[in-house]
């Protein structure tokens, strides 16, 4: 008796549990909210995703990277001064002076110089480091842009794949919700047939178990449906206590029987499309400008340089502007530097280049290798969804049929509650399957569009 009432405590708390959660469905703020779409989504995801944000500011660092290398080929100029006072205490001869007449003699033991100075400097030559340096910049930053197009498709990627669930799970429900309400109704039969003697208690209990299983379910799913929506949520980095649902889009029959293109067709788009792949092309490139700038180390350089200085001293009799026309100096130089030895550090650095070059080139393969398995996965994933989506609406109409006839002659008391139950598990099984079906073939032929440079729709 008492394990009884706690299986009829259990059921009506999971009554009661469905109850609150269909309140809460019906009187959530968020049946007031905006409804978003897949498309809202996406667009706000990468207008406010901070891992995308930070991928921004690399892109702008590799930029002011590439303009500095190319400022390193012009020549530099500097403007210099140096002010200075001198002492000389022990200074026993000065400067004389006639003045009406009168001599007149004096020794000032302090000096003020000043010394002026433009220099320029420019390198002609090094081998080729600093144009290959600008090449080696330039590809940083194309790297960079691309590594920012890879962050914004997995945003997009994982986006598809959570709204894709929710947009199942959703129409799960209502699918369970159905089933809750076929079994309301044989529960009802049921008690009819136990009021005139036709059913025992036992096999009521049966279609009373059985109904709240189904509650059970919905519960389940409904809690799975809230959990993948606040995932969504999370992944577009919305903090706040907004309340947030989805948009439900209408799914017609041509999305999901529409033809699949071939697995090479959608591989060699995907060869070109792909950030990775030409990210990982562009490792090539810069490992072969690299290998070219390690070996700049055994090259000559030539500099060319040059320079103006002048000076004034107060201790001169000449004014400050004659003694800075008198003193001006200019030079010009040219400069030339030839390794001969340099400890085996250029050597090291050519073959650490060219390790690095094969490491770019088995990358490259590696990416290509991989590019391709996930979408045979894809492709494989949407062909057999699709054909498995054509023969589960056959087996849901047969189980639709099966169900209806199976409940008419329950009613006339033909079938036993075993067969009603069974070919109810049968129906709910055969839309469980249609339904997976269904939201894998859609998801899957969308990342193969995706692949292909298309956009999520």
């Amino acid at each position: 008796m008492k394990k009884r009432l706690s299986g009829v405590n259990g059921l009506w708390g999971v009554r009661i549990f469905a109850f609150l959660l269909t309140v809460h469905y019906s009187l959530s703020p968020a049946s007031a909210q905006k409804q978003w779409t897949l498309q809202d989504c996406i667009d706000y995801a990468l207008a406010n995703n901070i891992t995308l944000k930070k991928s921004q500011l690399a892109r702008q660092r590799a930029t002011e990277d590439l303009k500095g290398a190319q400022a390193a080929l012009l020549p530099t100029l500097s403007a210099s001064t140096n002010q200075s006072v001198g002492y000389q205490p022990w200074k026993d001869s000065g400067i004389s002076t006639v003045t009406n007449g009168m001599v007149a003699s004096g020794v000032s033991k302090t000096s003020y110089n000043g010394n002026y100075s433009v220099n320029g400097q420019w390198t002609v030559w090094n081998g080729g480091r600093n144009t290959n340096t600008v090449k080696l910049d330039r590809i940083a930053e194309q790297e960079a842009e691309l590594s920012e197009q890879e962050t914004a498709n997995t945003i997009q990627e994982r986006i598809a794949q959570v709204y894709t669930q929710i947009l199942y799970l959703d129409e799960s429900v209502k699918v369970n919700e159905q089933t809750l309400e076929t079994s309301r109704k044989n529960e009802e039969r049921g008690q009819e047939m136990v009021n005139v003697g036709k059913m025992s208690k036992a096999d009521l209990a049966q279609l009373t178990a059985q109904r709240a299983q189904d509650e059970y379910n919905i519960v389940e799913q409904r809690s799975q449906l809230l959990n993948y929506k606040l995932q969504l949520k999370q992944l577009l980095e919305i903090a706040d206590e907004t309340a947030f649902d989805v948009a439900i889009p209408e799914i017609n029959i041509e999305q999901i029987l529409s033809d699949i293109p071939s697995l090479q067709s959608v591989y060699e788009e995907a060869l070109l499309a792909r950030p990775e792949i030409e990210r990982s092309r562009l490792a090539v490139k810069s490992s072969d400008v690299s290998l070219s700038i390690a070996k700049a180390g055994w090259m000559p350089s030539i500099s060319v340089s040059g320079g103006v200085t002048t000076s004034t001293n107060s201790l001169n009799t000449n004014s400050w502007g004659s003694q800075m026309k008198t003193n001006v100096n200019t030079s010009l130089g040219l400069g030339v530097s030839v390794p001969i030895y340099d400890g085996r550090s250029t050597k090291t650095a050519v073959n650490k280049a060219k390790i690095q070059q094969l490491e770019a080139q088995l990358d490259l393969q590696d990416l290509q290798k991989t590019l391709y398995t996930d979408i045979q996965g894809y492709w494989l994933n949407a062909l057999t969804n699709q054909q498995k989506y054509k023969a589960a609406r056959s087996s849901v109409e047969s189980a639709q049929q099966s169900y209806d006839l199976l409940s008419e002659q329950f009613r006339l008391g033909l079938k036993n509650i075993v067969e009603l139950m069974t070919g109810k598990d049968n129906l709910l099984n055969a839309q469980q399957n249609l339904l997976q079906s269904k939201y894998l073939t859609i998801y899957n032929k969308q990342m193969l569009s995706f692949y292909q440079g298309k956009a999520i729709k």
